[in-house]
This record gives structure tokens, C-alpha cells and sequence, in this order.
């Protein structure tokens, strides 16, 4: 692997298309231009420490902003330019893009402005659009609006700038760094002037913002800059004032927040006294990718995007090891939100529920037919058909389950099947698929029909294959349909065998489902109580048990056959095939964000009530080792077997692996280009 370094420095943080941007609520007093001056200037230099890129500063905080006819005040007004000229003059030692509140005059109106400073010299100007004038706002007395204010300039210290609401921001030597500035009511508007911004190319929304604080309000707040983050597919940074207002008859709380993508990246403590610095790191290339994949964005853009001044900049990056400020889920497909964890895992099971029910009533058979291993993904499968019997009102036995024992069935994971049904009540029976596989050995002249311990894919894919055999003729002789067990996760990795009840089946009711969202899909069925205490029991056995094919026979002193041990972790290989499925990163992005999320215990974030035992650490070796292998699996010589999938239900806004749905591929094509720029990309 060839090392790279600078701009290509694989632990560098804009390398990858990250804008690290930062919602400020510094100090403020009511008037008080000198102090707010100063207060603007002690948290730039902070940000600048931070290597913050973006800073977004709250409405008028040079001026602050409860002013009332104070706002008409010759000598607070050139105050406010003079101060300004010196924020411009500090910020050419500083890193970070200013955006600044200030009152502005320009042409006989006073505007609320927002200020765009970079290194020495103001980019430009944007007035505020839309100005509240009912409740505790009256704007209207003071301002005039932004609204038209289109390809002026204005005259500010020693510069001509650009002035008015069509300037977007670009900078010139960080890819994906386009950022739009609005003003506070501006996203309460029907339509907030930054989705014309987002629909013209800016990832990043920024708002100044001085809205005082009510009950509820944070909520609508949260909920407006969520919205808009994914409505515009675009990042949305919100900076409101904060304690230091004028409290004549209104109270401030400093809320900041940072979305993309409608997820949260970070938010400040309101109501504090001290000064609030809230950091993410914003995946611009994320934000791309998911413009490009989604037509209805190019449509919108194409019907209705006003043109825009692209106000060009040197932002000067810095190209270094600045770590990752965001929050990475080492389990992208678990639901985390504590506040909807019952319900996103509710939703979850009840899509499989429903997906397999509506199947069972459109088909004219009576009976599901399932084999039971005593492994996670059969479990999984059997639990959620057990569910579709209790909601049509129908007994339990008309699921048939099989447990089929090979050559390397192991009494544990037998006896766990066996409790499982009985459990829950289905018809059960037991077929020894040795014989019948012993025969077939015999007629292929394979060498272990004459004795000796050869296992190889032949040996191994004579039980699968037989297996699946039965289970198709059972349910042809019962009037019934074959339900699949393979899981979202085998299916990336072709870990599974053409034909058989891994990846063929009348319906695959596990196919939308990764392994680690079927590990915790069983955990939550059991802390909810889905099924009766005696079944609960055998689902927590299950659990534990070690992941295994069992299709190799082992001695004694051996270990059982191990799926992780061969082909990788599950939990690595769902991290990769979220990021690379659902977003379109390269290798390298996903290994850097792997690395970020699983390099330490401390690292990454897990879902509620996750087993200690999952919270591994990996190295970066380790991931990449993975990474190369996931890879080859998934874009080298899997595809043929996911182009073959029966039905199955979409489960995950990460996406499926239906040939009718998210995944469409040619079977027959190369992984050369992904492992290529993953070598490339990898220090030494």
C-alpha cells in the first residue's frame, strides 16, 4: 500500500469531504457594541483552535438585537461598521469563514445583515428576506426586507462587496464547501429562501437567528432545521442569541443545532452563561451522493432555482489529522433514538410481519413451511411468522417446522430448534438428512463416501442443497409455501448457496434484514415481551450462540465452524455495506469512518441496551483487511445470486438488495476499481 500524504493524507479530515462548521452563541450586552465586538472575536480565535471552517454567528450580535428604535441611532450604527472593520481585520489571522449580525445602511434603508468575513476581507452581504411583524416582533419599523435585493453591491470599510439575498458562497479549494446564509424568520416562511439556495448548490444552510424563547419553541426550532435539512438534502446550521438580550419583556436561550440530512450532528446547552461553541463535521460528498441518486432534487432544481452569484473564495484548508466531530453509529441499520427505540424496532418486526401475512393471503395455500436450525436468521424468520399467525387469528400449527441434522449439527443448536418450536406451538418434526446426503456423496464418487475426511464446498453444499430440496417437496405435499431465512448481510457477501433456502425460497422474509438489525430485532421481541416467558428462555439461548454454518464436522479438542472467523465480523461488514449501498462512498471514506467508529470503546456510538461483547475495537489494519474483503464479495462474484432473489420485504432506509428495488448490477462485473482506490488511499 503506498502512503500519501498532504492533501491526500488519509486521516485528513478534508480529504474525505468534511466542512467541520460551528454554531456560536459568544456574549452579548444590549447596545453594547465594544463588548459584543470583542465577545465575537474571543470565539473566533476559539473556533479557529477548533479548525472550524464555518462559524455561524446569532442575528445582530455586533449590535445585539434587542434594540427596539435604537436600531435608528446614527452613533450605535456607525459603531457597528467600525467594529466591523475590526472582526475583518482579526480574521485574516484566523481559519474559520465569519458569518457576522450586523445593521447595515445601504441606499437610505437599514437592513439586518449578515455578514460573510474570511481572511481579512468580507466576502459579501445578505440581507434578511422576510421580517416578523406581529406577536413581540415589529422588524418592519426599523428594516426593510432583502426580499429582490438581487446583483447590488455595497460599500463597506475599504470595500466594494457583493449585496443581497442571490449570493452563494463558494470556496474555491475545498470540494463540496458551498454555504447560503438566511436570517432568522427567514425559515419560518412558507418557503425559506434556502431551498432556492440548496436547489442551486449550496450544501451548507446557515441561519442567524435571535428568536427569543417560549415553551415549545426549541422543539419547532429542532423541527424547522430538521426539515429543512432533509427536504433540501443539505446541512442546516441554526445560531440563536442568548442570555445577554435585553429582558424588557423577553427571554433568550442560545440554542444551537447542526443537522444533515435531517440527523442531528450537535447542539449547544441553552441557557448557559458561558459562551457555546457547538462543532459537526458536515459530509458535503454525502450530501452529493444523495443529491445525485435522488431525481426528484435535479426536477425540482430544473423547475424552479433562481441564478445565484457564486461568490468565489480561497478557503485555504488545512489538510491535517484534525479528528472527526460527528456522531458515527457503529450500527447504522439498529435503531439508536432513545425517545422511538420501541417504535423504530416496533416498525421493523411489523414490516416483516405484514410483508410475509400479505404473501400467505394471496397465495392459495394454507400451510408455512420453515426449517429451524437453532441458528439467529431461522429464529428470526420463525418468530416473525409465528406473529402473522396471531394476527390472522390462526393456530400456530399451521407454520411447519423442520430441524434437518447434517453431518455437523451440533446437539446444542438442535436442541435449541427443538425447544423453540415446541415453544411456540408450530408443527414440528426432525428429518436426518445424512443418509440421504450420504447417497448423493456416493453417486458423485465423492471421497467422503469412501471415508475420508474431505470437506469441501461439495461436501458442504450436498446438505445445504438437500435441505432445501425437502423443504420445497413438504410444501408441495402440504399446500403450502417455503418461507427463506437469509439475511440482508449474506446476501451482500454471497454467503449463501445458489439455490437453497439461504437464498432461495417462496418468499425471503429476512432478505431487508442485516444480521446485526436481526440480533437486536430478537433481543427487543424479548425485553417486550413479544412471545410467552418459556419461548423468551430458548430466543436468549440462541443469542449466545456462536454464528456457524455447521456444515464441517469437528472433533473434540475443535472449535465449532465459525462464519465470522472466515469470512469477517458481521458488524464491520454491515458498517461497509450501509455506507457503500445507501451512500455510494468510496473504500476509503468508509474505512476512515469505520476507523472513527470502532477504533476505541469510546468511539462511535451503539444502540441502547447493545450487549458489552459488541463493543470491540478494531485497527485500522484490521478494517481494511475486511473492507478487501467485503469488497470483492459484494461488487466481485455475488451479484448473480441476489439477481436471482425471490420477493421480500424492504425493511431499512439503507436500503435492500432486491433486484426489482434499491440494488440493480451486472453479475459480471469487476471490484477492481473500489479495491484499487482503497490501496491507493491506505497509509503504509
Amino acid at each position: 500500500m503506498t502512503a500519501r500524504h498532504g492533501p491526500d493524507s488519509f486521516h485528513a479530515l478534508h480529504r474525505h469531504g468534511f466542512v467541520r462548521v460551528a454554531a456560536s452563541t459568544p456574549h452579548v450586552r444590549t447596545a453594547d457594541v465594544s463588548f459584543n465586538r470583542d465577545a465575537v472575536l474571543i470565539e473566533a480565535r476559539r473556533a479557529h483552535e477548533a479548525q472550524v471552517d464555518l462559524l455561524v454567528y446569532p442575528e445582530l450580535c455586533l449590535s445585539s438585537y434587542a434594540l427596539d428604535d435604537l436600531h435608528m441611532q446614527s452613533a450605535l450604527l456607525d459603531a457597528v461598521e467600525d467594529a466591523l472593520d475590526e472582526v475583518v481585520a482579526a480574521s485574516s489571522e484566523l481559519s474559520p469563514v465569519l458569518l457576522v449580525g450586523a445593521p447595515l445602511r445601504q441606499d437610505g434603508k437599514l437592513y439586518n445583515c449578515a455578514v460573510v468575513v474570511s481572511r481579512g476581507r468580507i466576502l459579501g452581504v445578505v440581507p434578511k428576506s422576510y421580517l416578523p411583524n406581529y406577536r413581540e416582533y415589529y422588524e418592519k419599523r426599523w428594516f426593510a426586507h432583502g426580499r429582490g435585493v438581487r446583483d447590488r453591491t455595497m460599500h463597506l470599510g475599504e470595500q466594494d462587496v457583493p449585496f443581497g439575498s442571490d449570493l452563494l458562497f463558494e470556496a474555491s479549494d475545498l470540494k463540496g464547501f458551498v454555504f447560503h446564509v438566511e436570517i432568522c424568520e427567514d425559515y419560518w416562511s412558507a418557503i425559506p429562501p434556502s431551498s432556492d439556495a440548496a436547489l442551486a448548490g449550496a450544501t451548507i444552510l446557515t441561519n442567524l437567528s435571535a428568536s427569543n424563547i417560549t415553551i415549545g419553541k426549541s422543539d419547532e426550532r429542532h423541527m424547522l432545521c430538521r426539515s429543512q435539512s432533509s427536504r433540501a438534502m443539505a446541512a442546516y446550521a441554526y445560531s440563536a442569541a442568548g442570555p445577554g438580550e435585553s429582558t424588557t419583556d423577553l427571554a433568550w436561550d442560545g440554542q444551537g443545532a447542526i443537522y444533515e440530512l435531517g440527523d442531528l450532528m450537535a447542539e449547544s446547552e441553552r441557557f448557559s452563561l458561558d459562551p457555546q461553541l457547538c462543532l459537526a463535521d458536515i459530509d458535503t460528498q454525502r450530501i452529493l451522493n444523495e443529491r445525485m441518486r435522488t431525481g426528484t432534487y435535479a426536477d425540482a432544481a430544473e423547475a424552479r432555482a433562481p441564478e445565484f452569484r457564486r461568490i468565489a473564495f480561497e478557503h485555504q484548508p488545512h489538510w491535517q489529522d484534525a479528528g472527526l466531530i460527528r456522531p458515527i453509529r457503529r450500527f447504522p441499520y439498529v435503531p439508536n433514538r432513545r425517545s422511538h427505540l420501541d417504535q423504530d424496532c416496533y416498525e421493523a418486526f411489523n414490516i416483516q410481519v405484514e410483508g410475509l401475512r400479505r404473501r400467505f393471503e394471496a397465495t392459495s395455500g394454507s400451510r408455512m413451511v420453515i426449517g429451524v436450525s437453532g441458528g439467529l436468521d431461522s429464529t428470526h424468520a420463525l418468530i416473525v411468522a409465528a406473529k402473522v399467525c396471531d394476527k390472522l387469528g390462526l393456530p400456530r400449527s399451521r407454520i411447519l417446522g423442520y430441524t434437518m441434522p447434517g453431518f455437523a449439527t451440533g446437539e446444542s443448536t438442535k436442541s435449541n430448534a427443538w425447544k423453540l418450536m415446541r415453544a411456540l406451538g408450530i408443527e414440528a418434526a426432525e428429518i436426518d438428512i445424512r443418509p440421504a446426503a450420504t447417497q448423493m456423496l456416493q453417486d458423485m464418487n465423492h471421497p467422503f463416501a469412501g471415508g475420508e475426511p474431505v470437506y469441501d464446498v461439495t461436501f458442504e453444499n450436498v446438505q445445504a442443497g438437500l435441505r432445501t430440496d425437502y423443504l420445497f417437496r413438504l410444501a408441495n405435499q402440504n399446500g403450502g409455501f417455503v418461507i427463506g431465512t437469509g439475511d440482508l448481510s449474506e446476501m451482500a457477501l454471497g454467503w449463501c448457496t445458489y439455490g437453497v433456502g439461504d437464498q432461495m425460497s417462496h418468499y425471503a422474509v429476512n432478505t431487508g434484514v442485516p444480521k446485526t438489525l436481526i440480533q437486536y430485532l430478537v433481543r427487543w421481541a424479548i425485553q417486550t415481551e413479544q412471545f410467552e416467558p418459556e419461548t423468551n428462555g430458548v430466543l436468549k439461548a440462541i443469542l449466545e450462540t456462536k454464528i456457524s454454518p455447521e456444515l464441517v464436522p469437528h472433533g473434540e479438542e475443535e472449535e465449532l465452524q465459525s462464519t465470522e472467523d472466515q469470512i469477517g465480523p458481521y458488524e464491520l461488514h454491515d458498517f461497509f455495506l450501509f455506507h457503500t449501498m445507501r451512500y455510494g462512498l468510496p473504500p476509503s471514506k468508509v474505512a476512515f469512518l469505520a476507523w472513527h467508529a470502532w477504533r476505541d470503546a469510546q468511539a462511535g456510538s451503539w444502540p441502547i441496551d447493545f450487549p458489552d461483547a459488541t463493543k470491540r475495537e478494531y485497527e485500522l489494519a484490521q478494517i481494511a483487511e475486511w473492507l478487501e474483503v467485503f469488497l470483492k464479495r459484494f461488487f466481485g462474484f455475488s451479484q448473480f445470486k441476489r439477481s436471482a432473489l425471490p420477493n421480500g420485504p424492504k425493511v431499512s432506509a439503507g436500503g435492500s438488495l432486491s433486484p426489482r428495488g434499491d440494488w440493480r448490477a451486472p453479475s459480471d462485473a469487476t471490484a477492481e476499481p473500489w479495491l484499487d482506490e482503497l490501496r491507493r488511499s491506505l497509509p503504509s
